[in-house]
């Protein structure tokens, strides 16, 4: 059974209690990239794996409580990707209206309802057919390539598939030349491919970071394996997110 939560950290607070066995959260889009809130709840909840990863078109729709137009809206509410992802059309064509940062697409039909007709949300249609609420516009996103990668979260990660990916955070104690190569250089020699590298501050200390990184394999891979022990013996923070399938672009 899917249950809708209204935030990320619902999402995250569910799995971890045992109210939900998996809770799918958006990692990554590909206008406004990493969804910070996602990979703070995964540097802390020390519980939470990734199982699965998945990759969706992206669509918007402007929706609002039945009986109400575009000429009422004055207000409009969602997350702030959707709305960052909407802006071409939100300037264009209310370019007066108030934006309100929502914790959740959902979270934002739901904020929606509560208020008069001059309130509007940016949600997907489901979320609309849900709530009952009514579309005002559709395929309001400023590209028609817009896409969002989600990973699906649980207390364990997957078994090996040899088409895997593997997710791991890592920080020093300290500053200094050379110590990122270093780290970096665990995977190059092995030729394992990186398929991402950003960083997060670390929340604790001014120019102080966390580095997140996306490799290719699985955990449980021997090289994979040798490369992840010596990078944790470089560093002060370290850890495995989860080994997880592949997403593959189809065709």
């Amino acid at each position: 059974m899917r249950v809708p939560f209204a935030s990320n950290s619902a999402v995250a607070t569910a799995v971890v209690s045992g109210l939900a066995d998996e809770g799918v959260v958006p990692i990554e889009n590909s206008q406004e990239g990493s969804v910070n809130e996602t990979l703070d709840l995964l540097i802390r909840e020390v519980e939470l794996c990734i199982r699965y990863e998945l990759v969706l078109p992206i669509k918007n729709y402007l929706v609002s409580k039945k009986g109400a137009s575009l000429e009422d809206v004055k207000v409009v509410y969602s997350h702030p990707q959707a709305l960052a992802q909407c802006r071409s059309f939100l300037t264009k064509r209310f370019p007066d209206a108030e934006l309100m940062a929502s914790m959740s697409t959902a979270a934002a039909v739901e904020e929606m309802l509560t208020q008069g007709n001059g309130s509007a949300a940016i949600a997907t249609r489901r979320a609309a057919e849900l709530y009952g609420a009514q579309v005002l516009a559709e395929n309001i996103e400023e590209n028609p390539n817009n896409m969002t990668r989600f990973v699906v979260l649980a207390l364990e990660d997957h078994t090996p598939t040899g088409e895997d990916k593997t997710s791991i955070c890592f920080s020093f104690d300290s500053d200094g030349p050379g110590k990122l190569q270093s780290v970096l250089e665990e995977f190059a020699v092995r030729r394992i491919n990186l398929a991402k590298i950003e960083s997060r501050p670390t929340k604790e200390h001014l120019g102080r970071y966390i580095f997140l990184v996306d490799l290719d394999g699985h955990r449980e891979d021997s090289k994979v394996k040798e490369a992840l022990r010596d990078v944790e013996d470089q560093v002060s923070i370290f850890k495995i997110f989860g080994s997880y399938p592949r997403h593959r672009a189809a065709g």
